[in-house]
């Protein structure tokens, strides 16, 4: 059975034409992409709509944006806290992730 995921491209252009057209060049590079990942739908999210907390309930993460997070935290030699801060994620988020994909390796 497919799976059918929304075209957010197609979805943040509309939003961006319509409410943000003066943000259109900081949001050029996303738009240009073919598929988004999470990690790019979050930044899209953070560039539009800067004013207020995004709440974190909401927010889902596919394998591929754990792992660019995770080997960005490796890369940059940051902490669990340090990580949580920049995405804006639990500190224990990021332990279970941990512990969960580097005992799949």
């Amino acid at each position: 059975m497919e799976t059918h995921e929304p075209d957010y491209v197609k979805i943040f252009s509309d939003i961006i034409s319509k409410k943000f057209p003066e943000k259109k060049s900081s949001c050029k590079n996303f738009l240009e992409k073919g598929k988004l990942s999470s990690l790019d739908v979050i930044t899209l999210n953070r560039i539009l709509f800067q004013d207020g907390e995004i709440a974190n309930e909401h927010k889902s993460y596919d394998d591929e944006s754990i792992t660019e997070i995770l080997e960005y935290q490796i890369k940059t030699r940051m902490t669990n806290t340090e990580i949580a801060s920049v995405f804006k994620l639990s500190r224990n988020t990021l332990a279970v992730w941990k512990k969960k994909y580097y005992n799949k390796q």
